[in-house]
Parts: C-alpha cells; structure tokens; sequence
C-alpha cells in the first residue's frame, strides 16, 4: 500500500470515530427493565409507553438543546431474580446513564451496586418511601409522592370533613404484602397529629375474595372513611359491595393503584362517592400538559387516544422528569452522568408541569403532590375533590 493511500485511510478511520464519537456525545441513553408479562404486566405495557412516548416527544420538541434521548428496554417479567439479571445485562450493553426498573424489590436489590458501580439516575413503578432515602438510595426518586405521602393527603382530607361533632374515624385497610405495609406506620403517626382516629386495621391476602370476615369488622368499627393500600382491584369491590349491603355509609378511599377509572366501571352505582388520591391529572381532564399528551397520542396512536391509563401517565411524568434534569444539566455547560443528573433533580422545585401535576419539587428524592379525587358513576371518570396538595 502507497504511503499516501495508507495517510488517507488513517484519515478516514480518524473522521468516522470523530463521528461516532460526536453522535455518542449527543446521545443519552435510558434503560428499563419493563413487566411487560406477569402479573404486573396490565401496568408495565402502559408504563412502558408513556415512558418512551414522552421520551420521543421530548426529542421531537428538541427539549434538551443538542441532545436526543434513546430508549432500551426488557421485559423482567416482575420476578426480581430476572430483573437483576435485565438490569445488569442493559448496563453492560448500553451503559445508559438513566435507568427504570420495575418494582420496589429490584429498587432494593440492585441498591448496593447503583451506589457504588453504576451510579446512574433511577426511577420505577414503585412509590415506596424506602427507595426515596437519599442516604441508601441517593440515585433513586419517585416519579411522584410516596405511599406514606399518599395517606397524608387523604388524612389531611379527612380531618378538613369530619362527618360528625367528634374525631372522625378511619380504618386502614391493607394487603399482607410490602406494598400493602409500607406506609402504615407513618399513617398512624400522621393521623394521631391530624386528630383522626384509627378505628380498625384489617389485612388481608392480596387479591382474596372471601371478605365476610373483613366486612364484618368494619361494621362493628363504624369508620367514616376506610383507606385501601396493596391493592389493585380485588378485593376492593367486595369489600364496598358487603359493606353496602350491611348498611354501612363509610367513605372509602385508595392510592394511587386503586383509582384508576376501570375500578368505576367494575363497581358500576357501588363506586358512587368511592376517592382516592392520584399524583397525575387524569388522562380527560383539560390542563396544558395533558392536552400536550392527548394530542401526540393522536398523532401517532390514534387507535390508543381515547383513552390511556394512570400507568401510562405515570410512565410520562417519570419520562418529563428525566428530560427536565438533563436539560438542567445541559444548559449549565456540564457532562450528562448519574451524579449530574441526581444533582439536578434535587434542584427542581416551584416546577410548572402544565398541570400534569400540582406545581411542586422534588424533596428527599420525591415529588410529594397528590389530589383528591371522587368518583362520578354517571359520567364513568373521577372528579377533583380538592385542590392540589404538597405533603409537608
């Protein structure tokens, strides 16, 4: 070979790394280890969706000056064991700096190496209160407020609409499960502050169906309010169903799991005045951001846009909070890492998301905003029943 057909091979080699490597510099990489099977799964295909939607979207708008979002994902099946392995395998094929995981038991099992090897951005579908301990799990958030956070806002409710002269009175009703436990010590501590009396605290297995036992207990307990935690559906209708057949006029109320629309159109006339709390404005309500939303979906699923789930909701916000960080830490002239972008996350506060959610920041690794909501049997949606609320 020509001494000068080797300098032009060299010159071409050197210009297509420059190449990759300026394309790899305006490329951020977002990793998810999604339950598209399992039991989880009727959630994580939505969450899934609304993730990379808005992940297109924001490349779409060109939110993050210079930079374009790609989006890896595997299905974990919501067994820990595999999601482990998903995550590991994601990381050592992409090595993205934003990761999102399925649940709260990969959040815990992976803890350790995030910390200390990975150390890239994290969220999941879970909004347990230990995954947003900064000091285990600096490079974790949740995409909204924690379960605990959850109660607070139904407590604070509760205690603004006694229904009689005395304390009013709850009972907390709630699966034997982590997701079930999580936020009930907290919400007895919060309760005792607000004045609201804990009638009764009834477990169950998650999705049992016999509640005989169950309802009966609530009638002799006499609660104004029953709060539903570590459930999606069962038993939730049969526990409103008995109770209405033994007369009781209990509010019942839930988190964000059990409040999505489909637990109206189960109840059917049972659901009338059935609350909740939600982080999220639901997918019909009229707020700039949702609108935003609606109208992508149209765009490019018009056959999904009538309606999308608070999962896919979720999945959205989650995917705005990551464009948001990154483009804090783009603008301030700085690298896009894990640490960068966890430093950016906490910076975020008075945040106007168009109404997706309460205007808010994020505090101890969390988006601490919910509003009420109640049930309106005879347009099939819910309604807000307050205004939205920052836990303190």
């Amino acid at each position: 070979m020509s001494q000068n057909r080797m300098k032009c091979l060299v010159a071409a080699l050197l210009a297509t790394a420059a190449l990759g490597a300026r394309a790899a510099d305006d490329e951020i990489k977002v990793g998810a280890c999604q339950p598209i099977t399992g039991r989880f799964a009727f959630a994580g295909v939505n969450i899934n969706a609304g993730l990379q939607d808005y992940l297109n979207y924001a490349n779409e708008q060109k939110l993050v000056k210079g930079k374009k979002f790609t989006y890896f994902y595997e299905d974990s099946g919501y067994d820990t064991d595999k999601a482990v392995a998903t995550f590991k395998k994601i990381m050592a094929q992409h090595s993205p700096v934003i990761m999102y995981g399925e649940s709260t038991g990969l959040g815990k099992a992976i803890a350790p190496e995030l910390n200390s090897r990975y150390k890239v951005l994290y969220a999941s579908a879970s909004f347990s209160s230990e995954l947003a301990n900064p000091a285990t799990h600096p490079y974790s958030f949740l995409s909204g407020p924690s379960y605990a956070d959850m109660f607070g806002v139904l407590l604070e409710y509760i205690a603004k609409n006694p229904k009689g002269k005395g304390k009013p009175k709850v009972a907390f009703f709630y699966s034997d499960t982590e997701f079930g436990k999580d936020p009930i010590p907290w919400a007895r501590k919060r309760a005792a502050e607000l004045g609201v009396e804990v009638a009764a605290e009834i477990v169950t297995k998650v999705g049992a169906v016999d509640v005989t036992t169950e309802v009966l207990a609530l009638k002799k307990a006499q609660p104004d309010y029953v709060i539903f935690q570590g459930y999606v559906l069962a038993p939730i209708p049969e526990v409103i169903r008995g109770s209405r057949d033994h007369g009781l006029q209990t509010t019942f109320m839930g988190t964000f799991w059990s409040v999505d629309k489909t637990i109206i159109d189960k109840l059917g006339p049972d659901a009338e005045g059935y609350m909740g709390v939600n982080p999220y404005a639901y997918w019909y309500e009229d707020a700039p951001g949702v609108v935003a939303m609606r109208k992508y979906n149209e765009k490019v699923h018009p056959a999904d846009a009538k309606y999308r789930p608070n999962s896919y909701i979720q999945g959205w916000f989650t995917g705005m909070v990551y464009v948001e960080a990154a483009r804090r830490v783009v603008a301030a002239g700085k690298p896009v890492t894990g640490d960068n972008l966890k430093d950016a996350l906490a910076a975020i506060q008075n945040w106007d998301t168009g109404g997706l959610t309460g205007k808010g920041g994020f505090v101890s690794n969390k988006y601490p905003v919910g509003r009420v909501y109640r049930a309106n049997v005879q347009k099939g949606i819910f309604e807000p029943a307050s205004d939205w609320i920052t836990v303190k």
